[in-house]
């Protein structure tokens, strides 16, 4: 899909904040281990992503009931919910130069109850025009996310028929809503009552 930035500035998506702290020495730690395993942007950004991927479990999947929200207590805790996640990789991503953002689906159950907002990455590779969304969230039955930029390939792609849409802004720093929800909850169970319904 078409993202539509919310700051025209490419520099705004390499920038540090509280919840992506990419100069963290966690993260530049990780970002430097795997760089020196890839050695290029296409390499490195697939090797990120598969690493949040893969050996951050969804804190759902894992039963984890701790709420994590920057980016590196997300890599320091191997925890985190979709939108944690995300935090972690656009960090991994911005700490090698590489421009990345967030950007969020609205997804809901099979019968189109219970809509929840869900947090994905976008990034753009040097010499490249166009952003591309990944889903970090981390694969189980039925969810198979790939890092591919030219075709899609997200955890959830979106049920038009039952409320489900694609938000199309692309964020500089996580939206207020889905970061209020990890801040003021103490644990999984209250972070459920608290997920955001809409942006």
């Amino acid at each position: 899909m078409q993202l539509i930035p919310q700051n025209p500035d490419i520099h705004a998506y390499l920038a540090s904040d509280e919840a992506i702290d990419h100069w963290h020495p966690l993260v530049q730690e990780t970002a430097d281990a795997l760089w020196s395993a890839t050695g290029d942007a296409y390499s490195y950004a697939k090797a990120a992503f598969e690493f949040v991927r893969d050996t951050i479990p969804h804190s759902a999947d894992s039963g984890d009931l701790r709420v994590s929200w920057r980016a590196s207590d997300v890599l320091g805790t191997r925890n985190g919910i979709c939108y944690a996640k995300s935090h972690a990789l656009v960090a991994l991503l911005r700490a090698q130069g590489i421009p990345a953002g967030l950007c969020y689906q609205l997804l809901a159950d099979d019968d189109g109850s219970n809509p929840v907002v869900h947090g994905l990455v976008a990034v753009r590779l040097p010499g490249s025009e166009d952003w591309a969304r990944i889903d970090p969230r981390g694969n189980k039955p039925g969810v198979d996310a790939r890092f591919s930029l030219d075709v899609e390939q997200l955890a959830f792609p979106v049920r038009p028929e039952l409320g489900e849409a694609d938000y199309p802004e692309l964020y500089a720093a996580p939206h207020p809503a889905t970061l209020r929800a990890l801040k003021e909850s103490a644990d999984r169970p209250e972070l459920w009552r608290n997920l955001p319904t809409a942006l």
